[in-house]
């Protein structure tokens, strides 16, 4: 017989509200992460104090944010109406307390549910807030949640206004590091969203006069587009559309309030449908729907009442009512689209013939391959059911909670030695393992129609859920694992091409990263360091004294399973593979992978020097 445990009155207790945020903080800021990739807890708490500013400002009181990140110090500061002097304390260590209840205030807030602040200060080693109204400041000051200062009222010179400042807590962000290009494209989007806002981060001013268009065109090169931006403006709704020269795929930015949904939701989804609707309507003809959106890239914004987002982190909208008396936000999307596309493409006949030409040329391509792609699915799918190259994870059987799907990662590894140490330590649960055979392709200059021909390509496009819209992308991480010699490194080299060349957005939106391991094991009898530099084992090694055991990892599949699941799991170490904005796609790709010129000879040869030079010092 099993021993039966005791189930009392003392098993029962009660966590107040900043244990169970530090208890459970993924379920109010989606995953923790060190800073490396966008949507790693660390700007989640940024973006949950700045949404407050954003709000002040959408209200008319406050036209400039100042940002400062310093020694993983985040301030926030605006000049709105400030905090009520006497609700200071509450509102950011009382669940459930905020002004955003009031919707005659806040009918279109981004945060609703009076948590934000709350997770940022219970989640942080120091938080301080300093609110200004009426000539009169109030601070307070928390440790872990936990107030260690209340200040009492005093007058202030002061502009009015609110300040919070806080220290992410280590023993929870383990290793952080706040990434300057991250939050630049977060704040870049607060100020495509919010005309005549400015937001000063460590000095640097970003505004935006043209909204949506200027995000599409600083994300991306005006050579690369087909023709110019369609830019449409109405009550409630913005989009901005076009199409890339050279892009296969569909590339969309979508918000809600403010809010950057990276995941889609209701809106997008309408969105991709208005677009297919109003140009088969305009021409009178049933073309394809992945020939009219094939290579689109574009951007749309609504407003919401009292959104309903399908997780705490707000990345995906699950509202089907725009609130009000409003219709859908189906219907209010397609009625916009159809009446205002249609009449600008009325109205700018070169741009409708470009769009013309472009869907006739897709949907040649598209029958060109029909057979061939026929034959890659029947072999994917075949390849998925033998289990031959994914080993997949159970995040996608629905039974985890959304915010864990922020953690879905592919590890693409090298030989069967490595796939098999990083399947027999992986999390089950958020980690799948896809392995290669040999190298890849160089598949600069190719057409669409290599990804089906080459196997590695098409089952690694199956494995992805990719063919056609980033919509359904099956992992938010993708991870190339490759030994850190010459010939992982070109491995790494040929995957990160045969993203550029077919799925751009995949690096644009930050899903693409470089697995770091270990280069050294340093221990002794009574402590192990691994050491991800040379530097790190000369500090190993002086802290542990005498004379330890030094090894040197020439590969992955040298490192034990017992050993991998350090390195890929609460400490794994990322690497973001980022595109430079003022580098367009092809120029970048002729340069690296295409034929050997002395310009790049020249390269190599100048960053060799530097690269020894470094190493003599």
């Amino acid at each position: 017989m099993p021993q039966s445990t005791q189930y009392t009155e003392d098993n029962i207790r009660s966590l107040d509200w900043k244990e169970h945020i530090r208890m459970r903080p993924g379920m109010y800021i989606g995953k923790l992460g060190d800073g490396s990739s966008a949507d790693d807890g660390i700007y989640i708490l940024l973006k949950e104090v700045l949404d407050n500013s954003i709000d002040e400002f959408v209200m008319g009181a406050g036209k400039t944010i100042e940002i400062s990140v310093k020694e993983g110090q985040v301030t926030v500061r605006d000049y709105g109406r400030g905090i009520p002097l006497g609700k200071v304390v509450d509102v950011v260590s009382r669940m459930n307390t905020g002004g955003k209840y009031d919707t005659r205030a806040f009918k279109k807030s981004v945060g609703l549910n009076g948590v934000g602040t709350k997770a940022v200060n219970a989640l942080s080693t120091y938080f301080k807030v300093e609110s200004v109204r009426d000539d009169q400041s109030k601070i307070a000051v928390f440790k872990r949640g936990e107030l260690v200062e209340d200040s009492a009222q005093e007058p202030s010179s002061k502009r009015k206004g609110t300040s919070v400042s806080f220290v992410p807590d280590e023993n929870i962000f383990k290793h952080y590091r706040y990434r300057h290009e991250y939050i630049v494209r977060m704040l870049k989007n607060y100020v495509y969203l919010n005309p005549g806002l400015t937001i000063v981060f460590n000095g640097e001013k970003y505004k935006s006069e043209n909204g949506l268009k200027d995000l599409l065109e600083d994300n991306n090169n005006a050579d690369d587009m087909l023709y110019p931006i369609i830019h449409l403006r109405g009550n409630d709704i913005e989009v901005a559309i076009t199409h890339s020269k050279t892009q296969y795929s569909e590339e969309y930015h979508s918000f809600v309030n403010g809010q950057h949904t990276t995941q889609g939701g209701t809106h997008q989804s309408a969105f991709r449908e208005a677009i297919v609707k109003t140009v088969r309507e305009h021409f009178g003809k049933n073309f394809d729907a992945s020939d009219i959106r094939k290579s689109i890239i574009s951007a749309i914004s609504i407003k919401v009442m009292e959104p309903v987002f399908e997780s705490q982190t707000k990345t995906k909208l699950g509202s089907t009512e725009m609130g009000g008396d409003l219709p859908s936000v189906r219907a209010y999307i397609n009625d916009f689209i159809g009446t205002q596309l249609d009449n600008y493409l009325h109205k700018n006949t070169t741009t409708t013939e470009q769009l013309q030409r472009k869907i006739l040329q897709a949907e040649k391509e598209r029958k060109e391959l029909s057979g061939i792609r026929k034959l890659a699915r029947e072999r994917a799918k075949k390849a998925s059911l033998h289990n031959k190259k994914l080993r997949d994870c159970r995040v996608h059987l629905g039974d985890l909670k959304k915010e864990r799907r922020l953690e879905s990662t592919l590890f693409i590894t090298e030989g069967d030695s490595a796939s098999g140490s990083i399947t027999k330590s992986r999390d089950v649960n958020t980690q799948a393992v896809f392995s290669l055979r040999g190298k890849p392709l160089n598949s600069y200059g190719m057409s669409k129609k290599i990804v089906y021909e080459n196997e590695e390509f098409n089952l690694l496009q199956a494995a992805l859920n990719i063919e056609e819209s980033m919509e359904d992308l099956r992992y938010n991480n993708i991870v190339i694992a490759t030994d850190a010699d010459v010939d992982g490194m070109h491995i790494r080299l040929l995957l990160i091409t045969f993203f550029l060349q077919f799925f751009p957005e995949l690096i644009k939106e930050g899903h693409l990263y470089i697995l770091q391991t270990p280069l050294f094991r340093v221990r002794n009898k009574k402590e192990t360091i691994y050491c991800y530099s040379e530097q790190e084992r000369i500090d190993a090694i002086e802290k542990l004294g005498q004379k330890p055991e030094i090894t040197r990892f020439k590969g992955l599949g040298e490192i034990s399973p017992d050993e991998f699941k350090y390195f890929i799991g609460e400490d794994i170490r990322l690497d973001p593979v980022m595109l430079d904005r003022a580098v367009g796609i092809d120029e970048l790709l002729s340069f690296y992978m295409g034929k050997n010129t002395p310009k790049r000879q020249e390269f190599i040869i100048d960053n060799l020097k530097v690269e020894l030079d470094h190493v003599e010092e």
